[in-house]
């Protein structure tokens, strides 16, 4: 080994060793960890201090949707940091106010203001926060499937797991969404799935008490629940309901939105229109922390008045914000929502539906865009889950194979920067292919 690959493979151990001695890790018990240490990316593409590669097919956590280290990002929070790197929430920047702009041009007409966040978490809560005072109520159903962020209400909000240690909020109750392949409604066909779930919501408000319902939190297309792509009819459903009820329709488009569906935001592709969206992640690629909430102008309109009752010292950091102009228009200048979708139609969608004719352990693959899941079973017949043990050994065998992974329950998704290639495509496939192999072997 050379001395320069052993400072390299030196400065990994202490970048290691430091995180093992200081850092408290989200979601972990934390003594058995083993994180892996990056050192820079580029495009889709991350790598450690002794230069080994790999293929990003995480996109982190589903965030970096322009990919790695994009030069007009990096210029734009560059630039701003000469300027100006900081103010606080009640002046006027112009930073904040392009940012704000390049949003709702892309949203629905009717929603023309932008209050921004620091994250998607607290974009949820803000939003929960607007339905209660807009409708006077305080109810607020979302589906057992669902991640909405880890703070008071967004926690609460959130159908898994994580909810269960974290009931501290009040008003929330949840219902089940539509999946066909592990249908809650003994349905057989998309349209069934639709009409029975949408009957099971009815249900879930009246006997809620519609007239204490301020809101139904909704992921257009639930992501790390599984990628669960709405049946025909589902989303309008929803709206319809919400408008005879006189609810609050909140859609979640922190992972869904800015390119990741191949749409600006995933409710495009479906006739739906929310009264607030959520955002972040895909907004900027997460080059620095920020969120938001989209509103209604209709809700926006309640506090010309009336004071808004909340804040945030962060909220629309010019970094953070030029960040966002920076990212959107290097979005649109090249056509990267178009290649997204281009990919998932064209390039990623039909891969994987060959995996799944192929491999007897690939139970359903779904998904658009750039936004795929892959549904890993023991039995075909029974759709038992691939035990953890064995999406444990998955992961491994795809990173050996320098590819970066997004592994979750019994699934791998799928989810490249929006910038990804043909040629990256087909190397992740083959990498999937090989793994799949294996698994098919262990069933």
């Amino acid at each position: 080994m050379s001395t320069d690959q052993q400072v390299a493979h030196d400065l990994d151990a202490y970048a290691k060793s430091l995180d093992r001695a200081h850092v408290f890790h989200s979601w972990s018990a934390q003594g058995a960890l083993d994180p892996l240490v990056i050192a820079g990316g580029s495009g889709c593409r991350v790598w450690d201090h002794a230069g080994t590669r790999y293929l990003d097919f995480s996109s982190q956590l589903v965030n970096v949707n322009i990919g790695h280290q994009h030069p007009a990002v990096v210029a734009a929070i560059q630039e701003q940091a000469a300027l100006l790197t900081t103010i606080s929430p009640p002046t006027a920047n112009l930073a904040r106010g392009e940012a704000a702009r390049r949003i709702t041009d892309r949203a629905p007409a009717g929603m023309s203001k932008v209050f921004f966040t620091n994250g998607g978490a607290d974009a949820n809560e803000n939003a929960i926060r607007m339905a209660r005072l807009h409708t006077g109520r305080d109810t607020v159903l979302s589906t057992y499937r669902s991640y909405h962020g880890n703070t008071g209400s967004a926690i609460v909000a959130t159908g898994d797991w994580r909810r269960v240690p974290n009931q501290y909020s009040r008003a929330h109750a949840h219902f089940f969404g539509p999946y066909l392949y592990r249908s809650e409604f003994w349905a057989s066909t998309p349209e069934e799935e639709s009409e029975r779930a949408l009957r099971h919501l009815r249900r879930v408000i009246e006997c809620e008490g519609p007239g204490s319902v301020a809101a139904i939190l909704l992921e257009t297309i639930p992501g790390t629940a599984g990628i669960l792509m709405p049946p025909p009819g589902y989303l309008p459903g929803v709206r319809a309901l919400a408008d005879e009820f006189g609810i609050v329709l909140i859609l979640d488009e922190v992972m869904a939105g800015f390119g990741r569906t191949g749409e600006w935001f995933a409710f495009d592709s479906y006739d739906v229109r929310p009264d607030l969206i959520t955002f972040a992640k895909g907004v900027n690629s997460g080059y620095v922390p920020i969120g938001g909430v989209v509103i209604g102008d209709h809700i926006a309109s309640d506090f010309d008045e009336a004071v808004f009752p909340g804040g945030l010292t962060y909220s629309g950091h010019p970094l953070a914000a030029a960040s966002v102009v920076g990212a959107l228009d290097a979005m649109e200048a090249e056509g990267v929502v178009a290649n997204a979708k281009r990919i998932g139609t064209d390039v990623l969608g039909p891969a994987l539906a060959d995996l799944a004719e192929r491999h007897a352990v690939v139970g359903e693959v779904r998904g658009t865009g750039v936004f795929w899941a892959i549904e890993l079973v023991a039995d075909a017949a029974t759709k038992a889950p691939l035990p953890a043990a064995l999406m444990g050994r998955a992961k491994s065998a795809l990173m050996e194979r320098g590819l970066l992974p997004f592994v979750t329950d019994n699934r791998i998704h799928a989810v490249p920067p929006c910038v990804v290639t043909d040629d990256e495509v087909a190397e992740a496939v083959a990498a999937y292919d090989a793994v799949l192999t294996l698994l098919d072997g262990e069933i």
